[in-house]
Parts: C-alpha cells; structure tokens; sequence
C-alpha cells in the first residue's frame, strides 16, 4: 500500500511546495514513486489557486527542483484521511494542524519537519516570505537534511 505524505505551511506558496519538490526527488532518486507520494497544502488559503512564490522557485530550481504544485487549503475532512503523514513546518503550522484533527488518530499523523533533521540547529522551517535571499536558501538546506530523515522514517 502507497504511503502518502502531505506537507503544510502558511500559504502554500514556499516552504510546503519545496518540501514536496526536495521529497519528490529524493523518492524518485531512490526509485520509491511506486511506495510514497506526497503533496503540499496550507493552512490558510491566501494563496489558492496560485503557483508557488516565484523567488522560491528561482531558488530551487538552481538546485535541480521544479516547484509545480498549486496552492490549496489544508482540508480535515480529507486529508487527515488520505495521509499517512501530514508534516506541518513551523510550531504554528502543527498546532493550527492539531486544532483541525478530530481524535488521536489524527493527531499522531502529525509531525514538525525538523523533527527529521539530523544536522540539529534547527527548531522550524522559517518562513522566507518576507525576508531576501539567504532565507530561500536556508529552507531549502533544512529541507534537504529533513527530508533526508522522513523518508528513512517513511521507509521504515
């Protein structure tokens, strides 16, 4: 059966659709697209409907990422029950996340990303919305060294 992993942020135009993309590509580097899935949502739906922010994209494509999702809203009623793992990036994200959850089935879906990091330092995954440069880049390094960790965990 497919494990299927969904990231959340904010708006779901930077740190969940590069989470997908970093995760994406791991998976397929390690011949899993048959094994796990993923998507990206947000917990708010600022953004609906968009592509993700484009300085974010400029930033993981010189990594080798495409950032191809668009933006949704987080939904309860059935994304709590499509997957297996729901990975919120900021402790904001994950309470916001285990506000919706209707029982203890959801919650213990819910993870933070850093908790799968094994470079530490780490406590989220700042949102770079606001910020230049180095903080596209600094997410797609915790990124990178999270998603490292979730696919051993998903692996099992």
């Amino acid at each position: 059966m497919k494990k299927r992993v969904l990231f959340v942020c904010l708006g779901n135009i930077c740190r969940s659709p590069s989470a997908e993309a970093v995760f994406n590509g791991l998976v397929k580097q390690n011949g899993l697209s048959d094994l796990i899935e993923c998507d990206s949502a947000g917990t708010a739906a600022y953004h609906e409907g968009e592509p993700a922010d484009q300085r974010m994209q400029s930033h993981a494509i010189r990594r080798g990422y495409r950032l191809n999702s668009i933006a949704r809203k987080f939904d309860p009623a059935v994304d709590f029950e499509k997957f297996d793992y729901i990975v919120g990036m900021d402790d904001d994200n994950v309470n916001d996340l285990q506000d919706m959850a209707s029982g203890i089935e959801d919650l213990n879906k819910i993870f933070k990303m850093t908790d799968f990091c094994s470079h530490g330092g780490h406590y989220s995954v700042p949102d770079p919305y606001y910020g230049g440069s180095e903080g596209f880049e600094l997410v797609l390094d915790i990124l990178e060294d999270a998603c490292e960790g979730l696919l051993n965990e998903v692996r099992g």
